[in-house]
């Protein structure tokens, strides 16, 4: 922890406020240790029950976890809004492999559509909100042509919205709920910040693999999150073979809630081998993010009917419905034989350089069948992040995508010019030598 920063207070709500301000303020970095409790409690004059009990609010709101030995520790990304950052930082000039964007270059152009919407769309009050039938229709046929199985449609504010109203709507803090390891950031944040108990399963090239869904369905999950294809950070794709197996193991765990995101969908190379279905409680989001753009915040979702309909009733408590403006945009872009040709044109293209980057990275274990991302097993993802960005390279530790995964760095190569994809692998490798001089 920095040393100019202790925590104060002499009650568990104080002393846990005082936590989170440091958060807050930026006096306390991502990933910094707390002390242990015996140690704040002697210097707080209070008792280690009291600091046990602040440190325990902290991780049920998802702000810090607990390593084992590695004691108590910020969280990579706490659901704390910190003055003045954004994102991770990259070397001014530098090669930004962090981001996990897409290459803005590649995405559909939307001013012509805005256009014609401006001029033809009607003004729409509180009654006409809502879901649109036009982009429920189209999104049925996509997830018809996909394999999806058929069920209730519904549109939310984007893939991670989904998720949370539907854990929100069937669970409970303190519910176990099965989640890919390494996963998607995001998502474990989202799983701290609820109160719910992550359980890890590995996963690779395939998707989630079958011992580790045994296990985590043996532990008594409540909830498990899995990705079909293009698995961030990994680029896993779930196959046809790994989807029979796991869909084996899941029938017999009928309310079991499982969520498929599916956020690359038109991006992937690769058909859906869904798992969605296989329980009596499920949904199946694909967002617009990665082909159409992130400021799209849009995501249509399928699933049982009493899911869709809880997600629905927890969205009119809340923000109501996804602007029609917006579910406008998504059909008239849909319907765009020229942002389709675009959407096909960035799907060949982020493969060219994800397949230069991996192949730039020789015999290393790199993992990146699909998608955008390059995962790569390092013995020190601090130093190795650290010593990148020396070099002018922005990548992102694995500690944000892990739970009991070994180390690792995660290589966004959406914006990567194939050209540099030898002189960041030749920095890797530089590194890892210089690593491993040290450890002998």
């Amino acid at each position: 922890m920095a040393v100019q920063y202790q925590p104060t207070g002499a009650t568990a709500a104080q002393i846990s406020a005082s936590v989170e301000r440091g958060i807050r303020t930026g006096e306390l970095d991502p990933g910094a240790a707390l002390p242990s409790v015996r140690a704040l409690a002697a210097g707080l004059g209070v008792s280690p029950a009291t600091v046990a009990a602040a440190y325990r609010s902290l991780r049920e709101r998802g702000l810090v976890e607990t390593a084992g030995r590695g004691g108590t520790r910020v969280r990579p990304r706490p659901p704390v809004a910190r003055r003045g950052q954004h994102g991770l930082a990259v070397p001014a000039g530098g090669l930004d492999l962090a981001s996990g964007a897409p290459d803005r270059a590649l995405l559909p152009m939307y001013a012509p559509h805005l256009i014609r919407l401006a001029e033809t769309m009607p003004a729409v009050g509180y009654s006409g909100g809502g879901p649109l039938p036009e982009l429920l229709d189209l999104a049925g046929e996509r997830f018809a042509a996909d394999g999806i199985p058929s069920g209730r449609l519904t549109v939310t504010g984007g893939a991670l919205d989904a998720i949370e109203r539907a854990l929100v709507a069937h669970l409970r803090p303190g519910d176990k709920v099965a989640v890919e390891d390494p996963g998607w950031a995001n998502l474990l944040d989202l799983v701290a910040a609820l109160g719910y108990t992550p359980v890890s399963v590995p996963v690779d090239d395939e998707g989630p693999t079958e011992e580790g869904l045994r296990a985590a369905l043996s532990a008594g999950v409540a909830g498990l999150v899995v990705t079909s294809r293009a698995q961030n950070p990994t680029g896993a794709v779930i196959s046809g073979r790994r989807a029979a197996a796991l869909r084996r193991q899941l029938s017999m765990y009928r309310q079991l809630l499982v969520l498929e995101d599916d956020h690359a969908a038109e991006l992937a190379h690769d058909r859906a081998h869904p798992l969605a279905g296989s329980t009596g409680a499920w949904a199946h989001v694909r967002s617009l993010s990665k082909p159409y753009g992130p400021d799209l915040r849009v995501a249509v979702v399928v699933g049982d009917e009493v899911t869709i309909a809880r997600i629905e009733g927890r969205m009119r408590l809340g923000a109501g419905w996804v602007s029609t403006v917006l579910q406008r945009l998504v059909v008239e872009l849909w319907k765009d034989p020229d942002a389709t040709a675009t959407v096909d044109r960035a799907r060949d293209v982020y493969a060219t350089r994800r397949e230069a980057m991996r192949a730039a990275l020789g015999d290393l274990p790199a993992r990146g069948v699909s998608g955008i991302n390059v995962w790569l097993p390092v013995p020190d993802e601090t130093s190795m992040v650290a010593g990148l960005r020396e070099d002018g390279i922005a990548v992102a530790p694995g500690s944000m995508y892990r739970l009991l995964t070994p180390p690792g760095i995660r290589i966004t190569t959406a914006c990567l010019d194939p050209r540099d994809a030898g002189r960041v692998a030749d920095a890797v490798m530089r590194r890892l030598a210089g690593t491993s001089r040290l450890q002998a």
